[in-house]
């Protein structure tokens, strides 16, 4: 059994491997990644898929905007979940893994749209998402030691419906944000913001309930 991990306890991640590392040995590393648990990021096994998506993405990138239908076909297979047809990223894109990310009926994203997915991004229906946002998974540890042993976590991040995220927002790993929600631009929303309000700032915050 896989024990959860506390959001306080999050920066502690480290002490937390080595204390059920027993636990661990049977796992490969994208057992660890997606289980939130810290994992090799120079593995093999996950090099070949950052670097195949890395190609989908590219011929992504490299469609003439007018190219509507071929898009929105490689969108499909690259991404995890796609509601409907009626997706729209516009080019550039690009995410790690792409398979990890799931998204809603129609949605929309503006230029420059970054997602760090190792962990499981999921968006719902009627979401927009403004130009230069970044969504990240992916945790480093502070401590200089740990971190160039290229050991790393990483947890989802999860947005609900109708949620507008403003230009240039960054999303850090384990959030939540609920439905109904607008979060200005240049926002860095390092915790859960609830349903129904609009949320600013760095670190962003509820400012008006709906």
């Amino acid at each position: 059994m896989i024990v959860s991990i506390p959001r306080e306890s999050r920066a502690d991640f480290f002490l937390y491997f080595c204390i059920n590392n027993s636990k661990q040995t049977m796992m490969t590393e994208k057992e660890k990644m997606m289980a939130g648990l810290p994992y090799s990021a120079i593995d093999e096994q996950l090099l070949k898929e950052l670097n195949e998506c890395k190609d989908v993405v590219h011929r992504y990138n490299e469609l003439l905007p007018s190219m509507r239908a071929e898009r929105t076909a490689i969108l499909k297979s690259l991404l995890g979940h796609v509601g409907d047809d009626n997706i729209f990223i516009n080019q550039p894109f690009y995410c790690d893994y792409g398979k990890h990310i799931s998204v809603g009926k129609r949605f929309f994203a503006n230029f420059n749209f970054t997602v760090l997915d190792e962990a499981l991004v999921t968006i719902g229906d009627d979401c927009f998402v403004g130009p230069n946002v970044s969504i990240y998974t992916a945790c480093h540890s502070t401590d200089p030691v740990e971190r160039n042993s290229r050991r790393e976590w990483a947890l989802p991040v999860t947005i609900g419906d109708n949620v507008w995220i403003g230009g240039s927002v960054t999303i850090l790993a384990g959030v939540t944000i609920g439905d109904n929600v607008t979060i200005g631009a240049g926002s860095v929303v390092t915790r859960d913001i609830p349903s129904n309000c609009v949320a600013v700032g760095n670190p962003c915050r509820v400012i008006k309930k709906l």
